[in-house]
């Protein structure tokens, strides 16, 4: 079976208005959330055959402490425009190009879309995922990974103010 794990970037600050959306690097909170957030995915027992990420300052060092987190080397981060700029279809690409190399996929971004591929594919209503969020979805069919609305399982749903990570939030 694959499994996707759909995060959205840590927290951001917006302390110096003169930067560019790109460039906006995590604020304390965000600096605070990812490795609680690697932390408990290692606990759970989720460690990454590959990591894909937006090259978004924010999002690369989310990415660089779910790698630390969870035994990823941060060398083997794979940085794609399109996780930036990127609607569905272009993450849906993506996401297929991966899984059908790798069991496990990490890839961290950026909302809306976030949000909205957790939706397509697990069929839920998430109204949001917020920042350093995590929506785990498995595919149970037997090719793999699936393009089609509704074609993964969510695992399960956590965020840093989250208390009970065993708990789904819809």
């Amino acid at each position: 079976m694959k499994q996707l794990y759909l995060i959205r970037h840590a927290k951001s600050s917006w302390a110096d208005p003169h930067l560019t959306d790109f460039k906006r690097p995590l604020n304390k909170r965000g600096k605070a959330n990812g490795p609680e957030m690697a932390r408990r995915l290692s606990v759970r027992g989720i460690h990454p055959a590959c990591i894909v990420s937006s090259p978004a300052k924010r999002a690369k060092k989310t990415a660089r402490f779910m790698a630390a987190g969870t035994g990823y080397d941060k060398n083997d981060i794979i940085f794609l425009e399109d996780l930036y700029f990127g609607e569905i279809w272009h993450h849906l690409n993506i996401i297929e190009t991966f899984l059908k190399i790798n069991d496990i996929l990490f890839l961290i971004g950026h909302n809306h879309t976030i949000t909205d591929l957790a939706n397509f594919l697990t069929g839920e209503s998430l109204y949001n995922v917020p920042t350093c969020g995590i929506v785990g979805v498995e595919f149970s069919d037997k090719k793999g990974f699936s393009r089609k609305k509704d074609s993964g399982n969510m695992l399960f749903f956590d965020y840093p103010k989250k208390t009970d990570s065993n708990t789904i939030i819809r």
